[in-house]
């Protein structure tokens, strides 16, 4: 088996980027590690050499969606003060994530993650929950208050429409585009919210 010369951290990236890799095909087979080793050309000891289990390569995975994706929100948000514009971008940002790392969305979806361990689940249950806050807070700077509409509740939703979506992408093959139509669709999800219009 080849390839063993590789500094422990170049290694480990591609350990992660061929499992990303093995999870975009549209109907992956079952990820093990030793299929994952027969990609690489490594034996399954070597890649227990990087990680302790499978379930540690699914967290390293879920790191790199985490520090890209709040980095996105952070640069976004830093980019204007306007609210509305905020949670538009960064609804957006969401769907044309997926769309360009699909592997990712079958992680950010929970679907390769049922038999592995719980914490990997809760895990990404908290990143959705810290997005859904992020969209509360811009929410809250809207001029949603006399309108009758509650933050908490539009931030619900709108993190359902982005899961849902991700949802289609994935189960489709990756053929429904997750962004598709999104201008035309933001702008009936924000017909409630009584946007003010810059002058």
């Amino acid at each position: 088996m080849g390839g063993e010369n590789k500094k422990p951290g170049e290694r480990r990236l591609q350990i992660l980027q061929t499992l990303a890799a093995m999870l975009e095909e549209p109907s992956p087979e079952k990820i093990t590690t030793a299929a994952l080793a027969r990609r690489l050309d490594v034996s399954e000891a070597a890649l227990y050499r990087h990680f302790a289990s499978k379930a540690q390569m699914y967290e390293g995975l879920i790191e790199f969606i985490e520090e890209t994706l709040f980095g996105l929100v952070s640069r976004l948000l830093a980019e204007t003060s306007d609210p509305a514009k905020q949670v538009e971008s960064i609804l957006s940002m969401l769907l044309n994530f997926a769309k360009k790392n699909r592997g990712m969305t079958r992680v950010l979806i929970g679907e390769v993650l049922v038999n592995e361990n719980p914490r990997l689940q809760k895990r990404i249950n908290q990143l959705h929950d810290r997005i859904e806050t992020q969209l509360r807070q811009c929410l809250r700077f809207m001029d949603t208050g006399h309108s009758g509409k509650d933050p908490r509740l539009l931030a619900n939703l709108y993190m359902a429409l982005v899961v849902g979506r991700w949802h289609q992408f994935a189960k489709s093959g990756f053929e429904r585009d997750p962004s598709d139509g999104w201008p035309q669709l933001w702008r009936e999800l924000s017909l409630p919210l009584e946007i003010k219009q810059p002058a």
